[in-house]
């Protein structure tokens, strides 16, 4: 890329300044990248994708406003050639087990050596994935979890929320019965067994927003 001066666009989305002041610096080193805009929260980088339509977006998983996902589906859709890589906090297997299976083109923790993440940052403009090594070897060392179905996302959100049972029920038009039998495969799959380990252990695993008020 230096050889021929190709130069490109980056756009940096975290809530935190530290963590976009470091990224910038890390673009910086490339020498080809130009830092056209950040955010700070979800809404605000779904509208800098469309405006500058980047040819990379650093995403952090969870900011406010809008989750990751959310943000990730919107730049999809507006700038579908930018290459986005997810820099996150979470460490759980299961957060980075589904952003690998969203297809990002790189996944890197905030804990990465800077280093490395100028190395994936330039394969990842020249067109090729890079996932951090201590993403691979976390995911390579735990057992695959079992997945929990739409419904019990679902339910789980609504537990966060504050609902009981029969307004959870009402509000997916299912019985107060079946949501306790939800309830009851969600402590099952996460290994806990009481409401308030389930929900703790869902914001970990980043089930939930870390912005929820549990």
């Amino acid at each position: 890329m230096a050889e021929n001066s190709e130069r490109f666009t980056a756009v940096i989305a975290d809530d935190h300044a530290i963590v976009r002041r470091s990224l910038a610096a890390i673009l910086a080193e490339i020498g080809t990248v130009d830092l056209v805009a950040e955010a700070e929260n979800g809404l605000e980088t779904i509208a800098l994708v469309k405006e500058h339509r980047p040819d990379l977006l650093l995403l952090d998983a969870a900011m406010p406003l809008a989750r990751g996902v959310q943000v990730y589906g919107e730049a999809r859709r507006w700038s579908p050639d930018t290459k986005v890589a997810v820099v996150t906090g979470f460490t759980s297997t299961g957060v980075l087990a589904d952003w690998l299976a969203a297809d990002v083109d790189g996944l890197f923790l905030k804990s990465a050596d800077p280093a490395e993440m100028k190395q994936g940052f330039t394969e990842i403009l020249a067109g090729g994935k890079f996932v951090a090594q201590e993403v691979a070897d976390k995911l390579a060392a735990e057992p695959e979890r079992e997945e929990l179905t739409a419904r019990e996302r679902e339910v789980l959100a609504l537990i966060a929320a504050g609902h009981q049972n029969v307004a959870i029920g009402d509000k997916l038009f299912i019985s107060p019965k079946t949501v306790e039998k939800h309830r009851a495969s969600l402590m099952a799959k996460l290994g806990v067994n009481s409401v308030s380990a389930l929900l703790v252990h869902a914001l970990k695993e980043g089930l939930l927003d870390e912005h929820t008020q549990l």
